[in-house]
């Protein structure tokens, strides 16, 4: 099994910054693609940005030149730098790592995170 664990959300101005991380833990050789998605009430969850193994990126047109994702592979872990915060972007925002490949070779398709609060408000 395996468990993302994210952390840095909260209180943000407009305009202000903000940096999200994600842990991933459990039985695991290697992850495919690591990413983070948001969801608000009524709106289907989106991506934001991901990131493959091989460094290769994804962002979605609404954050792009504002965010910036990474990722360190020997750590299992992806982090979301959000600068130039928009009230848009409050959501929730979930961990997500895709093709997890287990110590055994396993192959899992998706895990997600709890998710964290990102508020934007004066």
């Amino acid at each position: 099994q395996v468990q993302l664990v994210e952390s840095g959300g909260g209180l943000v101005q407009p305009g202000g910054s903000l940096r999200l991380s994600c842990v991933a833990s459990g039985n695991i050789f290697s992850i495919g693609t690591m990413g983070w998605y948001r969801q608000v009430p009524g709106r289907q969850r989106e991506l934001v940005a991901r990131m493959s193994r091989s460094g290769t990126t994804n962002y979605a047109d609404s954050v792009k030149g504002r965010f910036t994702i990474s990722r360190d592979n020997a750590k299992n872990t992806v982090d979301l730098q959000m600068s130039t915060v928009k009230p848009e972007d409050a959501a929730v925002y979930y961990c997500n790592a895709a093709g997890v490949v287990s110590k055994t070779l396993v192959v899992s398709s998706d895990f997600w995170g709890q998710g964290t609060q990102v508020t934007v408000s004066s």
